[in-house]
């Protein structure tokens, strides 16, 4: 999660009309002081069943936890990009990231 926050004033600038959520299967209370001790600039939702990460196609029934898989929603509430698995420590998949937000968002 620390090189999302690292990324973020990068990806997503300031007057940009996106929204940016982490989902684990955590639970609210723990992903919540986590989020505040880290300072990370975006939401965490909790996803203690899985069943967000089953509906999207993330779950990882093995480990019972969702894949690092990242969704970009455009604003017609659609799926409009799919990462999966989300390379997180790859420079170069910010900058697709950067580009999948940019398009939908036109």
């Amino acid at each position: 999660m620390d090189a999302y926050r690292d990324q973020y004033a990068t990806l997503i600038p300031d007057g940009r009309k996106v929204t940016l959520l982490a989902v684990s299967v955590d639970s609210a209370p723990a992903l919540a002081g986590w989020a505040r001790d880290a300072d990370y600039p975006f939401g965490f939702l909790s996803d203690p069943d899985g069943a967000m990460g089953r509906a999207y196609g993330a779950w990882d029934p093995t480990y019972k936890l969702d894949n690092r898989t990242l969704y970009v929603i455009g604003p017609d509430g659609r799926v409009a990009h799919v990462m999966a698995p989300f390379r997180e420590v790859d420079p170069q998949a910010y900058r697709e990231l950067a580009a999948a937000i940019e398009k939908a968002g036109r």
